[in-house]
């Protein structure tokens, strides 16, 4: 047997080990045989050994220190080896930095792991360092570090930086462009995520793929932009994406996630293979947008189908129930999670159960709930509790809860808020002033409510008593004119906390709705995002504008769907 065939042989052996003591067998009768050292064998032992499945840092580690005289693609095994865990990341960095020491060259392999050792550590400083190594050796071309380099920046919430690195790409293949909008959507700049999307769209260069259509459907959901979603559906469907089941899947998110359920069920109608992942998005999309009976239906139709619920499709279900008041079925399911289904109920499924019943007004029970869970309730639990106190103005479990929060160290503006709102709803104004006292001696202060509006292809954002937009005056003339036609319709306003007249009148939402009215055609859908949830005057208010000017009106808030139509509302006013 010669030595080429040898070679091949052994390295055949070092990669069919499936067992890490045969790994080791094969090691002792190497060294015997003095094949150990030879570079191409030793290289793929290391591999072998270092990387999944085996990944034994300890033992490869000593192995590589012993080599008489590692090359570069060494020093890569083991940085690649190191850069799969937060653990041993900063080992990989500093093996990165001995490599530059040592009088062995290094490549763009090198840093682009090393710049994955800094995403796991979280080292601004040490990637920003490999940057410049970057452009000192020449490796702007390098498509792989350069992508690399730009998820780095985006995962430690430097976008600018990111973008910058893009644009220092001479050649920007698709896979740059989607970390890129990738970057945007993680930083919160969703609008330039879908603008990218345009840019691609019309380049001669580089078009859109399956993995792009997936980044920008989300961001979409997230900015409630009807319109680019089916922008992006139209493209899907001319390029035959739509056979794919991650795009469908995403698709009726997206649908969802904007208001537009009856797109979304189309969608799901049309899929041939649908899996556990379609049935969970469209009994979500039906949760939120009040369809409760008809989520519960689709989660007895999916089972009759063969497929088996997850912890994400007990999530949606018994969201669809708190949503829509069914205590009784609500309490069926997530007993049957772990009796019929062996699935154990997890933080968010208490969650739902505890959001179901406090909105039921049965908050004893929802606190015992919460008091006798296996699992300890965290903050977000405690404020769905608090949630329902201030709905149910249950003065004295409001009291109790926001302590428990205190006791969490987890207080946050908002919980002083919904105290205040109890408070002001139960009549107890010492108390109100009480806590705007403490508020203001602790120096807390609370986030202005957004609401936005996408008209053509461009988002509006609003606050309360809002003058930053450029149209303003219009605005506002607009809605002092909704107002009026309102009152003689029979619109009062209806506080649900101490606020004075004004400031009720000019709440985010109502100034996006007049923005909305101002600039679309009569009969034109007005699809309105809010980051909190409707207030009771604002929610009596699109009730009666939808009746009075002859709109649908879809809002968005941080709990469920809002559709108002001739007058009613598809949560029965149970939100």
């Amino acid at each position: 047997m010669n030595a080429i065939h040898q070679e091949k042989t052994i390295i055949s052996l070092i990669k069919t080990c499936t067992k890490k003591s045969h790994l080791l067998q094969l090691h002792s009768l190497l060294i015997r045989s003095s094949h150990f050292y030879n570079p191409t064998i030793f290289l793929s032992f290391l591999s072998r050994l270092s990387l999944p499945p085996f990944r034994d840092l300890s033992y490869s580690g000593r192995l590589f220190y012993h080599y008489p005289e590692p090359n570069v693609s060494l020093f890569n095994t083991m940085i690649k080896a190191h850069s799969l865990s937060r653990d041993s990341a900063g080992a990989g960095f500093l093996l990165y930095q001995e490599l530059l020491r040592s009088r062995i060259s290094s490549n763009a392999l090198s840093a682009t792991m090393a710049v994955k050792c800094c995403t796991k550590i979280e080292s601004l400083c040490g990637g920003t360092q490999i940057h410049a190594r970057i452009w000192k050796d020449g490796y702007l071309s390098d498509g792989l570090l350069m992508t690399t380099l730009m998820d780095f920046y985006s995962c430690l919430e430097k976008g600018v930086d990111a973008c910058k690195v893009f644009d220092e790409m001479p050649h920007r293949d698709v896979v740059a462009w989607n970390v890129l909008i990738s970057c945007c959507t993680l930083n919160g700049r969703t609008r330039d995520a879908l603008s990218l999307f345009d840019r691609m769209r019309d380049s001669n260069d580089c078009r859109p793929d399956d993995v792009t259509c997936l980044l920008v459907l989300q961001a979409c959901a997230s900015l409630n932009a009807l319109e680019w979603g089916e922008k992006v559906h139209a493209y899907i469907v001319e390029n035959g994406f739509l056979n794919l089941k991650s795009v469908c899947n995403s698709l009726i998110s997206m649908y969802s996630r904007c208001g537009c359920v009856e797109n979304a069920y189309e969608v799901f109608k049309q899929m041939v293979d649908k899996d556990v992942v379609s049935w969970t998005a469209m009994i979500s999309g039906l949760a939120s947008n009040g369809y409760g009976s008809d989520a519960i239906e689709a989660f007895k139709q999916m089972q009759k189908e063969g497929i088996f619920p997850g912890d994400h499709t007990f999530t949606a279900v018994l969201s669809a129930c708190s949503h829509s008041g069914l205590v009784s079925e609500g309490r069926m399911i997530f007993n049957s999670m772990s009796r019929d289904f062996g699935v154990n109920p997890n933080i968010h499924h208490y969650g739902c159960m505890v959001d179901l019943l406090g909105r039921a007004s049965l908050l004893n029970e929802a606190y015992e709930l919460t008091n006798s869970m296996k699992i300890k309730p965290d903050a977000a639990m405690w404020r769905t509790l608090l949630g329902a106190c201030r709905i149910h103005r249950h003065v004295e479990l409001g009291e109790r809860v926001v302590d428990r929060l205190v006791e969490l160290k987890a207080q946050e503006a908002g919980d002083y808020v919904l105290l205040l709102n109890i408070y002001s709803s139960a009549g107890k104004s010492e108390k109100v002033i009480e806590v705007r006292k403490m508020m203001k001696e602790k120096g807390i202060q609370t986030k202005p409510t957004c609401s936005s509006i996408v008209l053509k292809g461009r988002v509006h954002e609003f606050f309360a008593d809002d003058i930053l937009h450029p149209r303003t005056k219009e605005i506002y003339e607009m809605l002092e004119e909704i107002n009026q036609q309102l009152r003689i319709a029979g619109y009062e306003v209806r506080a649900e906390k101490s606020e004075t007249y004004n400031e009720l009148s000019y709440h985010s939402e109502k100034l996006a709705i007049a923005f909305g009215v101002l600039n679309t055609p009569p009969g034109t859908t007005i699809r309105v995002a809010k980051d909190l949830r409707i207030c009771v005057d604002c929610h009596n208010f699109c009730k009666i504008l939808s009746s009075v000017y002859n709109r649908k009106v879809v809002i968005r808030d941080r709990n469920r769907f809002h559709h108002f139509r001739e007058g009613w509302c598809s949560c029965n006013d149970y939100w």
